[in-house]
Formats: structure tokens, sequence, C-alpha cells
């Protein structure tokens, strides 16, 4: 039977307020109540062969007709006779909803937070409205980022690090794990002329909104001891900020990069050649190094699927390069040292060369074995030492 009982009228407002229609409502001073509830009943040929059940269903739904209104019809019927049977059900109040499901304390929270944001920030009752339940979330924290937003319009582009912010239980780590919803609220809140809308997301918020970024760094080593960079003989590990990096134009012919510190720290002697030591996704910290277009580029990751699809985006940059020791040969000939790759990536990635996508779809589609990985630190350096032998002429 497929009757509406009063669980069901409680779950079609639970429906109601997981999207936060309830909340949606409450924060317009809105009203669609009385609200009509659907209302599924026994057929005329139900109320003959199962009147008992019938009877026993009108018990249950009367007999919690609390909060709630049963408008009812009355039914003839040739076999059980003039009968009453519920018709409609109706909800009459924004309150009676509440009470049904349980939800009066989160809508008193939620009028709070109303009243205080009409109070200090009403450019921010849109927000509310779009997003009640999030708001709802945010209930211990509202105060402190009414606080934050406030501090902001007062010191526009403040020039300073988050850190500096002096304000009662406002932090750094506090601001960066609700940098996203602190976006959403100050593009409400702040003069246009506050936002630098050149700079977008996560990575964007500080230089969004006027406030010192950590500089970007990199970090290289010199493989060719006749190109000092230091007046000191020492090895030459240096990092540097993202913008120093870009000046340097090094005399270099020849430029790898590798994941892998150790691999990093040891990579060999090679005239004319630097090492970079990579940071995974994400090439911010060398994109205005333009004269890095005119070097021989290889890049040497993991023989998996996120390091080619690590290749696949710096390539975005540097279209021009190369993989190194990323090939089915290598995977081959390490296959006592596979490991298992958790989280694969499965997308199809369009800058790989032809070599490299067979390696990758070979990976992605589990056709040398399930979520095959090789990491290159278990690369013994000789062999890695026989193919920089091959690709530079060393010997």
């Amino acid at each position: 039977m497929n009757w509406t009982y009063p669980a069901d009228i409680k779950a079609f407002l639970l429906k109601l307020w997981d999207r936060g229609t309830l909340l949606v409502a409450l924060a317009r001073g809105e009203s669609f109540f009385p609200l009509k509830v659907p209302l599924k009943g026994p057929t005329s040929s139900e109320l003959s062969e199962r009147f008992s059940e019938v009877r026993n269903w009108i018990g249950k739904l009367a007999g919690s007709e609390t909060h709630y209104r049963i408008e009812w019809r009355q039914v003839n019927h040739r076999i059980i006779g003039s009968n009453e049977i519920p018709a409609e059900i109706w909800i009459d109040t924004l309150d009676d909803a509440l009470i049904l499901i349980r939800k009066e304390k989160e809508a008193e929270l939620f009028s709070d937070l109303l009243a205080l944001t009409d109070e200090q920030q009403p450019e921010l009752l849109p927000w509310l409205v779009k997003r009640p339940l999030r708001a709802l979330e945010l209930f211990e924290d509202w105060p402190r980022l009414l606080a934050f937003i406030a501090w902001l319009q007062h010191h526009p582009r403040p020039g300073i690090y988050l850190r500096q912010i002096d304000l009662p239980g406002i932090h750094t780590k506090w601001i960066e794990g609700l940098r996203g919803v602190l976006t959403e609220l100050l593009d409400l809140a702040l003069d246009p002329e506050q936002i630098n809308s050149r700079f977008t997301g996560v990575a964007g918020f500080c230089r969004r909104y006027g406030f010192l970024d950590k500089p970007l760094s990199v970090r290289f080593r010199l493989l060719d001891p006749s190109i000092p960079l230091l007046p000191v003989e020492s090895d030459q590990d240096l990092t540097v900020t993202a913008d120093s990096f870009a000046q340097l134009d090094l005399p270099v012919r020849t430029v790898f990069m590798t994941e892998n510190e150790i691999n990093f720290l040891a990579f060999p002697a090679i005239p004319e050649a630097m090492v970079i030591f990579g940071a995974g996704y994400g090439f911010d910290a060398l994109k205005e190094a333009f004269w890095l277009q005119n070097r021989a580029f290889y890049y040497w990751g993991d023989l998996d699927t996120h390091g080619f699809a690590i290749l696949n985006q710096l390539r975005g940059l540097f279209p021009l390069v190369r993989s190194f020791l990323m090939d089915e040969q290598t995977l081959l000939a390490h296959h006592s040292l596979w490991g298992r790759e958790d989280h694969p990536e499965t997308r199809p990635l369009t800058r790989l060369t032809d070599d490299e996508c067979a390696v990758y779809d070979q990976l992605r589609n589990n056709l040398r074995g399930e979520h095959v990985r090789l990491e290159q630190e278990r690369i013994g350096f000789g062999y890695v030492w026989q193919a920089l032998d091959r690709l530079m002429g060393l010997t």
C-alpha cells in the first residue's frame, strides 16, 4: 500500500527544509502557507477489499493530527456504505511545519542571523536568502565574519599579511579555512574599487582584496660547477622568489624538473644544465620565467596517471617540455618495483605525445594491472645515469 502516513508528511516537509525553502520563506517574510501536502489514499476497490486497513490508516492519520489539518470527504460505497475519508492534508503555518520536523531551534538561530546581519551588514541579506543552510552551519563563526568584513571596509586594500590583522578570535588559519565563503561575502559588501577581479579562487584571495601574499619561490640547483652564483664554493641549492627567478636568465642550455627531493639533490653534474625542484600541480612560480622557453626542458615525474597529468599541465606553460623516464620501457624494466596509485586520474589529457598517451592509457585503463604506478625514487641511479648519457652524451 502506497498510502500517505504521518511519516510521509514529515518527509515531505524535510525535503523542503533540505532545499532551504522553509528558511527562504522566513528570510523573505513570505509565506506559501497554508501548504497542501500530497496525499495518497485507498482506491475505491481498496475501500471494500481492505476496509480494516483503511480504518487503521485513517486512525493513524487522524490520531497524529497535530500541526496539520485534514479535510474530509464523504464516500458512499455500495458495500461499506457511507464513510468519511481524508481528502486533503494542509499545513497552515510555517511554525506548524517547523514543529512537525523539529526544526524550531534552527529556525530561531537563522532568525538571529538575519537580525544581526540586517543590523551590521544588510548588503549580505541576499546571501542568507541564497544559502540559508550554509549560513546555519556558520552560526558560531558569523559574528567574526561580520567583524572581519567591517574591518576590511574601514581598511580597504590594507597591504599587510593576514597574520597582521588584530581582531579578537580572527587568525590566519581561521581566515584561510573560510576563504571561499569570505570571497562570496566580501564581493557583496565591498566597493568594487576595493576588489581586484583579476585574482580569483582560494589561491587569489589575498591579492583580490589587497593583502600581501606569501611570495612564491623556486628551488633549483645548478648542475655545472663552472657557473657559480655564489661567491663561495658550495653545492648551489638555492631558493629564490618567483620574481627573482624570472629575472635570472641563467646561462644554461638544459633544464630538468623532478618531483622527488632526493632525486633533486642527487641529480648528477651536467654541463650547462640545472634542475628545478617541482611541487606537483601548479606552476605559478614559473609562469613569468620566460627565459625557460628557450631552453631544452625535461620533466621527470612519477610514472603514474597523476605524473602524466602534471606533465600535461606543465605543457600549458611550456609547450615544448619533454618527459624524462616516463616511457613504457622504463615502466616495464621496473616491474618488480611497481606500487599502487590510490586515486588515479582518468580524464583525457590533450597535451601528451602519442607515446606518452599510450602509457597513460595503459595506466588509467588498468591494462598493466590495477592502479599501477612506478614512483620516480624507485628507479636506480645507474638506470638514471644511462638515460642521461643517452640523452646528453655525457661519456
